[in-house]
């Protein structure tokens, strides 16, 4: 199968969306396209998040990464967060997941970024093994904390 990762733009919403209804259905959430399509819309609009998608050479879409751009203030640089990060069922184990990724860390390097940050749960362990493999490192030193509003 050839994959091709491409930037996406309003005119790849809808399967971009689909994807992303995905994602969510797979963290536990309900299937809502209604909801997925409004907020890649307004990603895509607002230009709050850079999204890739991926599709083989017949134009199906088989998964999408979002980053979103954040600063340090300790070194005065910017950088990505990886916040999504997903491959649909029937093209895991394909190679979509690490053409994403590669693809992301080309873009980082291109914006000049310091790196690239990303969390997973903790049961996730085939996409800690792909992290892993790409030369991600797992950050031991910190605690997240988060406040429910």
């Amino acid at each position: 199968m050839s994959i091709s990762v491409k930037r996406a733009v309003l005119e790849n919403l809808n399967e971009v969306s689909e994807l992303f209804n995905s994602y969510r259905v797979f963290y536990k959430q309900d299937s809502d396209l209604v909801l997925a399509v409004s907020f890649i819309s307004d990603r895509l609009k607002n230009k709050d998040s850079v999204i890739f998608y991926a599709h083989d050479e017949s134009g199906n879409a088989l998964g999408f990464t979002q980053l979103y751009p954040t600063f340090s203030s300790v070194s005065a640089e910017s950088s990505w967060v990886l916040n999504d990060l997903y491959v649909s069922s029937d093209a895991r184990r394909l190679g979509v997941g690490k053409a994403l990724m590669e693809t992301a860390k080309a873009f980082a390097i291109e914006t000049n970024s310091k790196g690239i940050a990303l969390e997973t749960c903790e049961d996730n362990f085939n996409a800690q093994a792909l992290y892993e493999s790409l030369g991600y490192e797992k950050d031991t030193g910190v605690y997240n904390y988060f406040l429910s509003l």
